[in-house]
């Protein structure tokens, strides 16, 4: 999907030979490199390389939505607003798709044919890489249609150092810093503080603590188990996130009291991107050769 999907902004933005022949090296890079590694049917590896490919990639897919200027913060955080809204109207989009499945599904099994086999391996995967395209034409045809659609509930149950639970902390603190980024994006940089902008820093500063407790429970995890390509992988991403939301909560705070400019903080966020990709690629490219591709 994402070379689909960065095809089409290179067609749109009219980009440089050179910076579209930069995008397709670095597609086909990861392509090599996916498909190279020797990996076993259960490898850690191999599962991780999936999981972080695509966020290296997208990055590669923000480039060429930016038309090659990707060091321009303003083009960044366009891409940020640009992710957000992608993200649901992909999700509309696949609730449509999923009711119209089904209906297929019903009709051809009244006549007595199974057609799991096709939409299994057929129209599942090339509906996705479709919705991604089409979605991304949405974005662009009917941009700011969508300006804040977040909600975030909140338990206050205990932390178990098990890996699902972990995981599934990882995916929220992820999802916390989602939702600043594309908060962010939406609003007026220059509109004085207001009673969101305490809500988000709230946020922020629960999200701090969550993570710190998950850096706590993946160390107790390495001390006790040792070293994992899963548990390393998670101690650097958990290590990532408590960097980019403490600086966030400490520039969102210097914004409330009147100190520091918004500005600070979109500047911050747009030119801590990359950091995410650089660590994906470090799991990608170097994670299999040293864990042994296990």
């Amino acid at each position: 999907m994402f070379p689909l999907v960065a095809a089409y902004f290179a067609w749109r933005r009219k980009l440089s030979v050179r910076t579209a022949g930069t995008l397709a090296a670095a597609f086909l890079l990861a392509a090599l490199v996916v498909n190279l590694y020797p990996f076993g049917p259960r490898s850690n590896t191999g599962m991780l390389v999936a999981m972080h490919l695509p966020i290296a990639l997208w990055i590669a897919v923000g480039v060429a939505y930016a038309g090659g200027r990707w060091s321009d913060g303003g083009r960044r955080m366009d891409f940020v607003r640009f992710s957000g809204e992608l993200f649901i109207y992909f999700v509309l989009i696949a609730l449509g798709g999923g009711v119209l499945t089904g209906f297929t599904m019903g009709i051809f099994a009244s006549i007595g044919a199974d057609a799991a086999w096709f939409v299994e391996g057929w129209l599942l995967p090339c509906g996705a890489a479709g919705a991604v395209l089409v979605a991304s034409w949405l974005v662009e045809a009917k941009q700011s249609v969508i300006e804040n659609m977040a909600t975030m509930l909140w338990t206050g149950r205990g932390i178990d150092v098990e890996r699902n639970v972990l995981i599934a902390f990882d995916l929220l603190l992820a999802l916390v810093l989602g939702l600043l980024l594309y908060s962010i994006s939406a609003r007026d940089s220059d509109a004085p503080a207001g009673g969101f902008d305490w809500l988000l820093v709230l946020l922020l500063v629960s999200a701090l603590l969550v993570d710190a407790l998950a850096l706590a429970a993946i160390a107790g995890r390495i001390s006790d188990f040792g070293l994992t390509p899963n548990r390393v992988a998670a101690l650097g991403e958990n290590v990532l996130l408590l960097v980019n939301l403490a600086w966030s909560a400490w520039l969102y705070g210097r914004f409330l009291r009147g100190r520091g400019s918004f500005r600070a903080l979109l500047a911050w966020q747009t030119g801590y991107l990359p950091v995410y990709a650089a660590w994906a690629a470090i799991v990608v490219v170097l994670f299999p050769p040293l864990f042994r591709f296990g």
